[in-house]
């Protein structure tokens, strides 16, 4: 073997195992990863290797840009070195298929041009070893790289078409129960439906949605995930075209091809086609359901721009019961305190939540004091970010263009001194 890569004396090789699932939103228990781990385990002693490392990614795409991989990132980094964190030589790398380890050809080049960087690794499969450095080698990779692009796009194209076709035939949304129906989302609910019913009566008479909105919260009403209603809540509970009957689906009607009429839904209307249009008369173009509704495009065309510095950046660190990590995105809300009126939360385990400032202070000390000199800001774009002529867009990036992520440790019960620590950078 190589420089870095002599067998070890029982004449094994040892390689790093790595392994990736694109989603785990119903189980969450990171099966996914956890069965191609034991996969590479067996590849590895078929070939004559031991694994001496192990890298995750449980639920990151890789087909997205600038999606968050700390796992991919470590281990082109690892191999770069020439070893892993704790010290083991790394002579190779084993997966269960390519397409775990790149579907874009930016990640292809980093993984290869890491694992070449030193003579004498191998990289291994279920099919046998690679000789990453050869010809053939390389354009196999580029085959699967082509055949991984070409099966996300028929991919995407197929799913589509499913949502268009379900949508056409008029069932119901996935996703939570829209409020007015029961479980079942057809049937109505008996104490919800009454009051969409009423406030669109109210609403048609003048009544100001935000009084309507005061009342439903004098009633205890609370939304089908929990919240308490606002005027803007009900006015896309109210201007939705399931209170009628209609389906429509990523901000428009949906038409039946033949006849152009509106796809009726399988469900129970509220109310009548004449009263959902008289309410939408109501309200501005920008405040209407079709507008602003799930899935449903802003008026610009545009989704709505982040708020905050480290949204979508930040990943969720705390360890699941089956020892993988979670990895989830840590999304901006609404703080309890002065100190932090904005926090970051993992919306995935739940067991992960970090200040909002403290997360963004420590993402300027990552950039400004932390970051390899290669990978700094200018200093003409340090200046003019700490005498605040950048505004967020440009903040954020100048953050994407030297971090690939962040992985936030989850924090000590009891301990309210701002640890920076547990901001774990992932470079680019």
């Amino acid at each position: 073997m190589g420089q870095d890569g002599a067998n070890e004396p029982n004449g094994l090789i040892p390689v790093a195992s790595y392994a990736r699932t694109s989603e785990d939103v119903r189980q969450k228990d990171g099966h996914g990863v956890r069965h191609q781990l034991r996969i590479n385990e067996r590849t590895a002693r078929e070939h004559g290797c031991r694994v001496v490392q192990v890298y995750t990614d449980n639920s990151c795409s890789a087909s997205r840009p600038r999606a968050a991989r700390p796992g991919f990132d470590r281990l082109v980094e690892d191999l770069m070195t020439g070893r892993s964190a704790d010290g083991q030589a790394i002579s190779g790398v084993v997966c269960v298929a390519d397409d775990r380890l790149y579907r874009r050809a930016e990640d292809l080049t980093r993984f290869f041009g890491a694992l070449t960087s030193r003579p004498g690794r191998i990289y291994v499969d279920p099919q046998g070893r690679r000789d990453p450095y050869s010809q053939e080698g390389l354009l196999e990779a580029v085959r699967s790289l082509e055949a991984a692009v070409a099966e996300t796009q028929v991919r995407s194209r197929r799913l589509v078409n499913w949502h268009w076709a379900r949508a056409v035939e008029g069932v119901p949304h996935s996703g939570p129960r829209p409020f007015g129906w029961q479980e079942d989302r057809i049937t109505l609910h008996p104490a919800e439906a009454p009051l969409v019913e009423k406030a669109v009566s109210d609403r048609v008479g003048g009544k100001p949605v935000r009084a309507i909105a005061l009342e439903w919260r004098d009633l205890g009403v609370t939304g089908t995930r929990g919240g308490r209603p606002n005027p803007q809540t009900v006015t896309q509970i109210m201007t939705a075209p399931r209170v009628c009957g209609y389906r429509a689906n990523k901000g428009a009607l949906l038409l039946v091809p033949e006849t152009g009429e509106p796809v009726l839904g399988r469900w129970d209307p509220i109310v009548t086609p004449d009263r959902w249009a008289a309410v939408c008369a109501t309200f501005s173009a920008g405040n209407l359901y079709m507008h602003r509704g799930s899935g449903a495009p802003r008026l610009t065309g545009q989704r709505a721009a982040p708020r905050r510095l480290a949204s979508g950046i930040l990943r969720c660190g705390a360890t699941r019961h089956d020892g993988t990590t979670c990895h989830g995105a840590l999304c901006a809300q609404k703080g309890r305190s002065k100190r932090s009126p904005y926090v970051y939360s993992c919306r995935d385990c739940g067991r992960c939540s970090i200040s909002g400032p403290l997360a963004d202070e420590a993402l300027e000390r990552l950039l400004f004091s932390q970051a390899p000199r290669s990978k700094q800001p200018t200093g003409v774009v340090r200046d003019r970010w700490f005498a605040g002529e950048l505004d967020l867009a440009e903040k954020r990036r100048v953050v994407s263009d030297v971090l690939a992520g962040c992985v936030v440790r989850p924090g000590v019960k009891g301990l309210h001194a701002w640890d920076h620590s547990r901001v774990q950078p992932v470079w680019r």
